[in-house]
């Protein structure tokens, strides 16, 4: 393949991917969750993993700290979140979903279900299996 065909697949793979990620801002702000999609997956890593420190889950989520420090601050006000230090480290600090927090991931997990298989209609296991073996090789070879 030519370098015209990679830049024209990379350019598809940031047209989808961007697609995607505005395709689910809309319906969460239809329904009203007050929330975006970069505080959503905090939340729901932070759902998954409990009492996580604030760096780990920076690497999780592939965000850079001062990022990362804006949407913890948010999610905060918005009382889904609390910052506590860490017991052994008193440089760092975890992160936990507040009682309210734990509610709203959970009331929210299936319409992100439903938002999600909007994107995957029409497509076989076959797809599917292909798709990840895809990803799984662009993300490896920038490793």
């Amino acid at each position: 393949m030519n370098e015209e065909v990679y830049n024209a697949y990379s350019l598809l793979l940031d047209r989808t991917a961007r697609r995607v990620k505005q395709y689910a801002q809309q319906k969460f702000n239809e329904l009203n969750f007050n929330i975006t999609v970069d505080q959503w997956l905090v939340l729901k890593q932070v759902y998954e993993h409990d009492k996580i420190k604030q760096n780990e889950l920076a690497e999780l989520l592939f965000k850079d700290n001062p990022t990362l420090t804006r949407i913890i601050d948010l999610l905060c006000e918005k009382a889904l979140m609390v910052r506590k230090l860490h017991p052994e480290d008193r440089r760092s600090f975890n992160v936990e979903l507040t009682r309210e927090g734990k509610k709203k991931v959970e009331q929210m997990m299936p319409k992100i279900r439903e938002i999600r298989l909007q994107a995957w209609k029409g497509l076989t296991e076959k797809d599917f299996n292909h798709f990840k073996k895809t990803l799984n090789t662009i993300y490896q070879n920038l490793e």
